[in-house]
């Protein structure tokens, strides 16, 4: 791919566009499959570990794929305020904004909702999706984003503490173990709001401590748009990402508060936040600094398309496209050469995935971008 629309040449932070586009992949990936399909090869040693860490730590402890969620959170925020400053360069108001910020988030919290209906095959009333939580997150991010830096952290620490006074305090029967699966706040929240508690142990609560996650993108966005040096803005990453671990593995250790993706603990959140922190420095420094961005096209061309290609691989893609990718890949290497199954599951997974990828390729060549 020519470099004639690299976003480096119009002063675009292109490694916001790449970790989006890192994520979109990972997200795909696990739609397709592959992780499934890696860990039906059986993998042993070294292997079996790496494979471990794409699935969600079961309850007490963090793997790698549980950051995945918070950075889809954290860069969602960063591009709410690239976009809104952007929209104030054009003379759009505060006020006027909110009005699609509020639209957005409502199109969002539909699209979230309606999702699970998919996954049920029936109507449901379910708000554990991401969509859903960032529509709402999105809002209280929105309504301070103009309040300054000590305002917003002070507003997302008191979002932790609001979280942990609930956990600890508000003890129903049978709901009355803090940090245990099924019997704390947050199941008990879902029998208020949804009537049922979550099999896998997640609450709809948790868009009380994402939000956090939402509003330090949208001051890392800040950030990285301003006219600092390279080296300030990586120093400020690197230095809030090691004091966000510090807290969040030091609650954890120390037996105040376990780190637990499933109800986002406030451990949780500020640990997730560190590590994510410290990977935007990592792609900042990579790709905005050193300009390594001859590749950053293999990214971008999904993170460009974020929420469709969300929408999709969690509708057609797992609906259709895995099953009909699979009749022609691995359907075939199994009837006709006798292939393993979980040598053909895994070729069926790599092809559906390079076949969704393409399709954001396909849409990024020809500049449609689908917009909530």
């Amino acid at each position: 791919m020519t470099t004639h629309s690299n976003p480096v040449l119009t002063g675009r932070v292109v490694s916001l566009d790449v970790m989006r586009g890192i994520i979109m992949l990972l997200l795909c990936a696990e739609s397709c499959h592959v992780y499934i399909a890696l860990s039906e090869m059986r993998p042993t040693g070294v292997f079996a570990t790496i494979v471990g860490q794409f699935f969600h730590h079961p309850w007490h402890g963090l793997r790698f794929w549980d950051l995945v969620q918070p950075a889809f959170m954290f860069m969602a925020g960063a591009a709410l305020y690239i976009s809104y400053s952007r929209k104030l360069a054009k003379g759009v108001s505060w006020n006027d904004n909110l009005k699609h910020v509020l639209w957005r988030s409502l199109k969002l919290f539909i699209c979230g909702t309606a999702l699970h209906c998919v996954y049920a095959g029936k109507m449901v009333w379910e708000l554990w999706n991401v969509l859903t939580q960032l529509s709402i997150t999105s809002v209280i991010a929105y309504l301070i984003i103009n309040r300054s830096f000590a305002f917003q952290v002070g507003v997302s620490l008191a979002l932790l503490i609001v979280t942990e006074m609930l956990y600890r305090t508000v003890l129903m029967p049978g709901f009355d173990q803090p940090f245990v699966q099924h019997h704390n706040f947050g199941a008990y929240m879902d029998t208020m709001l949804m009537g049922k508690i979550n099999s896998d142990g997640w609450v709809a609560i948790n868009i009380i401590p994402t939000a956090v996650h939402t509003i330090w993108g949208v001051l890392a966005g800040k950030l990285l748009v301003t006219s600092a040096t390279s080296g300030y803005k990586i120093r400020v990453l690197a230095v809030c990402g090691l004091i966000a671990l510090a807290l969040g593995f030091g609650l954890d250790w120390s037996g105040v508060t376990p780190i637990i993706k499933r109800i986002s603990t406030a451990s949780f959140a500020l640990a997730s936040a560190g590590w994510v922190l410290l990977m935007l420095a990592a792609i900042y420094w990579l790709v905005d600094v050193k300009q390594n961005t001859k590749h950053a096209w293999i990214f971008t061309v999904m993170g460009m398309n974020a929420i469709f290609i969300y929408l999709f691989f969690e509708t057609v893609g797992m609906q259709w496209v895995n099953g009909f990718v699979n009749i022609f890949t691995g359907g075939m290497l199994q009837q006709f050469f006798n292939t393993p199954a979980y040598i053909a599951a895994l070729i069926s997974a790599l092809a559906t995935w390079a076949a969704e990828w393409g399709l954001c390729y396909w849409l990024y060549k020809r500049k449609i971008f689908f917009k909530l």
